[in-house]
C-alpha cells in the first residue's frame, strides 16, 4: 500500500507505475461502474450510493483490498468505503465485491484528501482505518507521511461522536509517530489501557503482507482512538490544514 502526504502541497498518495493483470483489467472494465464512486466536488449522499443509513467505514489505502473484503463480508450492518488509487488493487477488490456479490461495499480511487474534504460531510463517518500506510523511512521523507497533525485533525472533524481511528504499521518509528500525533489531537482518547498500543483486534484480519513481516520477526504496532463527546478539533490545526489544500488539483 503506498500512501504518503506533503504538507506544502497536501496529497494523500504518491503515484507509481505498476502492473494489473488481465484479470484485474477485466474487474476494472467491468465492475468499476457497478462498484466504484466517482469524484465529485461536493458532498455525497452515501445513504443513497449504499440504499440504508448504516455506519460507515472509511479505510484509506487499501491495498490489494484483502482485509477489507474480510471485513465487509464479516459485517454486513456497516458499510465501507474503500480509497486506493493504484489499479492493480482496485481491480483485484472489484473482482471480490463481484463474486461475493457485496452490497456495502464501495471504491474510490481519488486523492483521499480532497474526498474528505469535499464528498464526505462533517460527523459522518462511524471511523477511518489506515493500515500499513507507507513508512517513508529514510527520515527527510517523513514530512510525506499519511499521519501527521494536520491529517488526523480533519479526520477528527469528520468522525461522529464514538467514531474511530484505527491505524497499523510494522515501523516502529512510525508507530510512535501515530502514537505522538493521535495522543496530541483535541478530542481524540487512546483505546489502549496503559495509553500506547492495543493489540490486533480480532476484527482487522491479517494481511498477507503483514504476516510476511510476522514471519520475517517484525513487529506489528496497532493505535487506536475514539472521538469523545463535545470536543471539536483545534480551529488554527484545521485553518492551517485548509490553507495548505488550498487550490491542489
Amino acid at each position: 500500500m503506498d500512501t504518503g502526504i506533503h504538507l506544502r502541497k497536501i496529497k494523500s498518495f504518491v503515484r507509481r507505475a505498476g502492473r494489473t493483470r488481465e484479470s484485474q483489467q477485466h474487474a476494472l472494465l467491468t465492475y468499476a461502474p457497478l462498484f466504484k464512486i466517482p469524484f465529485t466536488p461536493e458532498p455525497c449522499d452515501f445513504s443513497t450510493v449504499f440504499g440504508n443509513a448504516n455506519p460507515l467505514i472509511v479505510e484509506i489505502g487499501f491495498g490489494m483490498g484483502q482485509s477489507l473484503l474480510a471485513q465487509a463480508m464479516a459485517n454486513p450492518e456497516k458499510n465501507y468505503l474503500g480509497i486506493e488509487v493504484h489499479q492493480a488493487g482496485m481491480g483485484c477488490l472489484l473482482a471480490g465485491i463481484h463474486t461475493h456479490a457485496l452490497s456495502n461495499l464501495r471504491l474510490m480511487d481519488h486523492d483521499a484528501v480532497e474526498i474528505l474534504k469535499l464528498m464526505i460531510t462533517d460527523a459522518s463517518l462511524s471511523g477511518v482505518q489506515i493500515y500499513f500506510p507507507d513508512p517513508w523511512p529514510k527520515k527527510r521523507h517523513h514530512k510525506r507521511r499519511l499521519i501527521q497533525t494536520e491529517f488526523i485533525a480533519l479526520l477528527t472533524q469528520k468522525l461522529t461522536v464514538g467514531g474511530f481511528i484505527h491505524a497499523a504499521t510494522d515501523w516502529q518509528d512510525y508507530a510512535t509517530q501515530m502514537l505522538m500525533v493521535l495522543t496530541e489531537t483535541p478530542g481524540l482518547s487512546n483505546q489502549a489501557l496503559d495509553g500506547t498500543y492495543i493489540q490486533r483486534p480480532i476484527d482487522r484480519p491479517l494481511t498477507k503482507f503483514e504476516q510476511r513481516g510476522l514471519d520475517l520477526g517484525h513487529g506489528i504496532w496497532d493505535v487506536k482512538f475514539k472521538k469523545q463527546a463535545f470536543t471539536t478539533p483545534n480551529k488554527e490545526t484545521l485553518a492551517s490544514f485548509e490553507e495548505t489544500t488550498t487550490n491542489h488539483h
